[in-house]
This record gives structure tokens, sequence and C-alpha cells, in this order.
């Protein structure tokens, strides 16, 4: 239900509204819910070196691989029906996983609720577009703000739950959320599977059907011919690339740089994951507010310089505010999900745009933690770790100035084409 005027929030949009806040409440609960109760899921499971490095490697390659497919799901079932796929594949898959009796049914489930993260992931802002294109800052805060706690919950919950009920109850007790998102997606698909017939009258009055909007111009594939598009994955994938090494080595750095407990290392480790509220919080709205989006760019190159700089030539001095820096500067993340919808026009440049910049941008991402662990063997040092973290987020300053430029992705490949046409 598209619309260029201001209408309440609910207008004959509940569902879409709904489904939205659930699947980004089920989206990280997949990979936070894991790994703190692998200790747990052994006694049970028997867990090789092997089956832990899939685990490792599987969030950030499986978003990488469905963001470069959804695309070709989001046009060949519609956003809706899509959705639908991704909160039922969350579900399924987190049930399963916590009845695996084998440790490759356990990887295969998990691979399952993977691949239904990946499809909300990249399929959350053109939705937003699509439904809330009045209201595209607000919903898109609120649904960071669930991302972001869809991190923290099980972070915080997982190890008493298993404690307490054990470790199927606390992996499976997140299916809930997804089932709770299968509803309201039923009901918007149907909503909108009703709605294409007056579409279709409507396209033969000489107006555009709106599935058709959104299926006729296969832009995915051009999507390398747009500095815009790059300079959105350059933000995405700097935020991703110091989350996940963050989240693999930073524990290790702190107990041997700054000399705390394993205790604390962890509390350190689940600061840094908080600090992603208050940036889900006030990006989006400086987003929509701030004509030039570069400067929030270049507020994330200091924070991550000054987080970065502390924890290499002072870690013991003030280990709080050096995690603290470290974890606002992944504010690039809930920027990259406004611009997706703010660099483009249409709601196939945002599926478009958000399938190249997650898919892209997690391919790049899988690598960070194997090279900034690597650094730190090969030179028996955190310094060059540090240092290969703060060199990548310098290429948020071309980035930045491409994005000031407030120019869209659609007007970018009409001028690339227009080009090759003439040529």
């Amino acid at each position: 239900m598209p619309t260029d005027r201001r209408l309440p929030l609910w207008a004959g949009r509940t569902a879409a509204l709904l489904g939205i806040l659930l699947v980004a409440l089920s989206l990280r609960t997949s990979v936070a819910a894991l790994s703190p109760i692998i200790t747990f899921i052994s006694h049970d499971v028997s867990l090789s070196p092997l089956v832990l490095g899939i685990i490792g490697v599987a969030p950030p390659v499986t978003f990488a691989l469905t963001g470069l497919a959804t695309p070709w799901l989001s046009h060949r079932l519609g956003l809706e029906r899509s959705l639908l796929v991704a909160a039922g594949l969350m579900a399924i898959g987190q049930i399963a996983r916590a009845l695996a009796p084998t440790a490759g049914l356990l990887v295969t489930a998990t691979v399952v609720t993977l691949v239904g993260a990946g499809l909300g992931n990249v399929l959350l802002p053109p939705v937003v577009k699509r439904y809330f294109s009045d209201r595209i800052t607000q919903v898109t805060t609120s649904y960071a703000v669930l991302i972001s706690l869809s991190t923290a919950m099980p972070a915080l919950l997982a190890v008493p739950f298993a404690s307490a009920f054990g470790w199927r109850f606390s992996l499976g007790v997140w299916f809930l959320i997804a089932v709770a998102a299968i509803v309201p997606w039923i009901v918007a698909s149907v909503v909108h599977l009703r709605s294409r017939a007056a579409a279709r009258q409507d396209a033969a009055n000489g107006d555009k059907d709106e599935d058709e909007a959104e299926a006729e111009p296969r832009l995915e594939g051009r999507m390398i011919h747009s500095r815009v598009a790059w300079a959105v994955m350059i933000a995405f994938s700097i935020s991703s690339i110091n989350v996940y090494a963050f989240f693999a080595w930073l524990p290790d750095l702190l107990v041997q740089t700054a000399h705390v407990s394993s205790a604390q290392a962890g509390a350190l480790l689940a600061l840094y994951a908080i600090m992603g509220f208050p940036c889900s919080l006030l990006v989006p709205y400086l987003a929509g507010r701030i004509h030039n989006v570069g400067l929030i760019l270049y507020v994330a190159i200091g924070l991550f310089f000054v987080g970065d700089a502390g924890l290499l030539f002072a870690p013991a001095a003030a280990p709080i505010l050096w995690v603290a820096f470290a974890g606002l500067g992944p504010l690039l993340f809930p920027l990259s999900l406004v611009l997706i919808n703010a660099r483009t026009r249409t709601h196939a440049g945002s599926v478009a745009l958000s399938g190249f910049v997650q898919g892209v941008g997690y391919i790049i991402a899988t690598a960070s933690p194997l090279v900034f662990g690597l650094l730190e063997q090969v030179t028996h040092s955190w310094a060059a770790s540090l240092a290969f973290l703060f060199v990548l987020s310098l290429a948020a300053i071309p980035a930045g100035i491409i994005l000031s430029r407030g120019h869209f992705v659609e007007d970018e490949l009409a001028a690339a084409e227009s080009r090759r046409l003439q040529s």
C-alpha cells in the first residue's frame, strides 16, 4: 500500500507493520542464541572443531548468498510472500535445531534458520518503502532497534535458560517469535493478492501495476554501475567487518591487553553489542534530517579511531570507554538501512540495492575475523589487527563524499545506460 502522503501509522497496513517488527525481532536470534550455549550442546551432541568452524562462518556466508539471491525470489513471489517464506524458514529452522539429535542436523537446521534471516535482512528495507513511504525514518528506526534487541536478548538469556530448562529449550524458545511473524505476512499476502486485480485494471487504464513496477526493471545485475550503490555497500561492509571481527576476538584481545578476567571480557562484549541501541534510535532520525549524510560516515570514522586507538595504546586505562566508542562506530549499519530507501526511487530499486549491499557486504565481512586473528598470530600483537580495522574504515571517506551529493541509484543507472547507447 504505497502512499506519498502522511497517513495514520496503522491505516490499512496493520499486518505489514506487525510483520516488519516481528521479523526484525527474529533476525539475529538465529545467531545470538547458539554460540553462548555451545558447551551445553556439546554434552549431548558431538561437536567437532570442523562443525564449530562451520557454525562460526555460517552467518556471514549465508547472509551473503541469500543477499544475492533474494532479489530473484522477490521478483518471483513478491515482497509479502517472500517475507512469509523468510519467517517460515526461521521458524522451521529454530525448532528443528532445538530437536536435532546429531551435529549434522544441527548444522543443517541452523543454515535453514540463517537463510530465513538472510531473506529478511534484504526484504525489510523495500517492504518499508512499499508500505510506509510516508514514515520511512520512524519505521526503520523501530525495526533497527528490534534487530539490536534480537542480538542482545539471546546473548543475555541463552545461558540462564539452558541452565534452568536445558539447551533445547534455550534454542527453541525463539521459534515463537518467528511463528508469530508468519501470521501477519499471511494476512498481508492475501490482501496483496486481492489488490492485484484492481492494480491490473489500473494498468489497463495506463497506470503501471505495482507488481510489474517491482519485477520489470531487472536492476540487480546493474548495481555495479552505480556509485551510490558502491558507497552504501562500503558503509555497510565497514560496519559488518568491525562487528564480526570484534564478536570473534574482542574478549581475547581484552584479556591479553587490558588484563581483565574472562567474565569481565564477556561483559564488555555485551557492552559492545548494546551500543547498537542508541545508534539504532538516533541515526535514522539524523539521516532523515541532515542533507549531507556523509557527515555521519565521518563521525563513524572518528568513533572507530578513538575506540581502536584506545584499545591499542592504553587498553587497561579505560576499557569500558574504548569498547563503547568502538561499539558506536557500527552506526553505519542503521545508516545503510535508511540509505537503501533514501537513495532509491522505486521498490525495484530498493530490492536490488538491498540485495547488492548486503550480498557483497557480507561476502567481504566473512573474511574479517580470519584476517583479524591471523594478523595477531603472525605479528604476536593486536596492533596490526586494530590498524587493519581502522585503515578499512577510512574507505568511508570517499563513500561519504558520494553520498553527500544526494543522487539516486536509478538516475545513475539511467545515465550510464544513456552513455552506453550513445557510444
